[in-house]
């Protein structure tokens, strides 16, 4: 898939006020600072259409871009942000749960893990929530350029061994790295197979 055209459509914290056009979406989140925003504008070949930033826990809305006219991808708010605070977390949750749970039009949720970090708790809960809930999901592993191939493929099977013990079937993995550009055309191609399925 080729995009062609991302434009930014609308910001909130409510998924009742999301677009109503009933096209899929394709969310994507992940524990701060794990390199949502870079990745996002890697896919789009959009310098700034995600904002970046060094300082975790800057997207606290749920942000819908259109693209190509024919699907949208939606920035989620990162889970787990400490220096929130219990009440500023707290909300955060509320919004990405509401949104996972009541959106129709969400057709595949990407969460993105540091493939740095062996499984963290955190990540791991909400990989069995979303289990529990059957929301369709993928998982991207990031900043692949960051550690070598042997590390790599080391972590990515620690991970599968731990989800191996309360997952038959694991889901589908991607490994990226925006600095390098790897990885993108995997996950487009995945989304364009997904919407000719729809169709």
């Amino acid at each position: 898939m080729i995009i062609k055209d991302a434009q930014f459509v609308i910001s909130n914290t409510d998924y009742r006020k999301c677009p109503q056009d009933g096209k899929p979406e394709y969310a994507f989140i992940g524990r701060s600072n794990v390199g949502k925003s870079s990745l996002i504008n890697m896919l789009t070949n959009r310098k700034g259409l995600a904002m970046t930033s060094s300082k975790p826990g800057k997207t606290q809305l749920i942000n819908h871009f259109i693209i190509n006219d024919e699907w949208y991808l939606v920035d989620l708010p990162g889970y787990g942000y400490a220096q929130r605070g219990k009440e500023g977390r707290e909300q955060i949750r509320k919004i990405i749960d509401n949104y996972i749970l009541n959106r129709a039009e969400l057709t595949c949720l990407f969460l993105l893990l540091d493939c740095r970090h062996e499984p963290q708790k955190i990540d791991l809960d909400f990989i069995n929530w979303l289990g529990e809930e059957g929301v369709p999901f993928a998982i991207v592993f990031t900043k692949t350029d960051k550690i070598g191939k042997v590390r790599l493929r080391e972590n990515a099977d620690i991970y599968m061994n731990k989800l191996r013990e309360t997952w038959e079937e694991l889901p589908t993995i991607f490994y990226t790295s925006s600095e390098q550009r790897i990885g993108g055309e995997e996950i487009l191609s995945y989304i364009e197979q997904i919407n000719k399925d729809l169709k």
